[in-house]
């Protein structure tokens, strides 16, 4: 409703709350919404008070707004002629006689239902569609965030691209996540729900599908592919024009715990140029994935991996040898499609012969 009314979206957003019946659900909650133009807004909500209580409060310059969702119909709106004047330095207010405001009496539901199908039939927008809906989880991400940060303002102003960066621009859904001191380069696309944490870098070009967690402090480089529903974690570093495929998993403790935090004993992974990734892939960390390597899906890579290995099963064992462009050699080590041909590198894999 303060969306709708303001006509913009806030650029900072910052939540506080208690918790008193659950340790890690917030039970009272206070968020506070700057908004570009200078307005201001906040919302308060309470589970633990013994009455309901639903009011909407539009504080102007010369009047005031109330609308109580409690009260009978012809109470529910009133406006009040307050306000308040600066004497000699002193705010003096001035209070008036609140006033009824007719409003037609009518079921909402059935208003909202009535407004759909004249919306269909006129093959018009409805006033609540599905970025409306986009707006609201921004702003209640935003929250949710600042709660688990203790109160910390957040920042949900887009991110622009530097122009010594690329010529290109970022593409980033309004419904992800960037916190701050991430670098993007231009041309990326991120998508849907993904959240990028602080003292990320990602590189040009890259493709970030939907539901992808990376950071925090992880580097990607430029090209990469990442589908959905993969986290890259911290300790994790992709090189350029690597492919994650969907679901595809990173690990960065070999032996965690719950209870024990073991976050100074993360095991680095590094996953070289060209690699892939298949989907449902379980990457061990401690271990590198050579450049051009082949991960079939649903490989487990608990050992370091060759270039242009082929790797499937679990545990990952090495089934051949693959070209950079994707199909496996031959016996004589030559890409039966484009025809290029590798010798042996002595513990690193392959080599292609120029």
């Amino acid at each position: 409703m303060i969306l709708a009314l303001v006509g913009e979206e806030p650029e900072k957003v910052l939540a506080t709350g208690g918790n008193y019946l659950h340790k890690k659900i917030a039970d009272v909650t206070t968020t506070h919404l700057d908004f570009p133009s200078g307005l201001k807004a906040h919302v308060f909500v309470s589970w633990l008070h013994p009455f309901k209580d639903q009011k909407l409060v539009v504080v102007g310059d010369q009047k005031m707004a109330v609308f109580d969702d409690t009260l009978p119909w012809e109470d529910k709106l009133l406006v009040y002629p307050h306000s308040v004047k600066w004497e000699h330095n002193i705010p003096v207010p001035t209070k008036g006689t609140p006033e009824r405001v007719a409003v037609p009496h009518s079921e909402p539901l059935r208003l909202e239902c009535e407004h759909f199908l004249d919306c269909l039939g006129r093959q018009k927008n409805t006033l609540t569609d599905g970025k409306e809906g986009l707006r609201v989880l921004r702003v209640l991400n935003a929250a949710e965030a600042s709660l688990n940060k203790n109160g910390q303002s957040i920042s949900l102003q887009k991110r622009k691209t530097p122009a010594s960066e690329s010529a290109k621009e970022t593409f980033i859904h309004p419904s992800a996540f960037i916190d701050e001191h991430v670098e993007i380069g231009g041309g990326t696309k991120i998508w849907h729900t993904s959240h990028v944490l602080h003292g990320s870098k990602i590189g040009k070009d890259c493709s970030i599908g939907q539901n992808v967690v990376i950071g925090p402090d992880v580097s990607i480089g430029g090209g990469c592919k990442i589908q959905n529903n993969v986290s890259v974690y911290k300790g994790v570093t992709l090189e350029d024009d690597v492919f994650c495929g969907p679901s595809a998993v990173f690990t960065n403790v070999i032996n965690p715990r719950s209870e024990i935090r073991r976050m100074s004993e993360i095991k680095a992974t590094l996953v070289k140029k060209g690699a892939t990734i298949g989907a449902n892939a379980i990457i061990v960390c401690g271990n590198t994935i050579g450049s051009y390597a082949f991960i079939a899906a649903g490989a487990v890579v608990t050992k370091n991996v060759p270039d242009h290995a082929l790797m499937a099963g679990n545990p990952a064992r090495q089934t051949g040898w693959i070209c950079r462009c994707g199909i496996k050699l031959n016996t004589k080590h030559q890409c039966p499609q484009c025809g290029k041909r590798y010798k042996m590198k002595a513990k690193l894999g392959l080599k292609k012969i120029p």
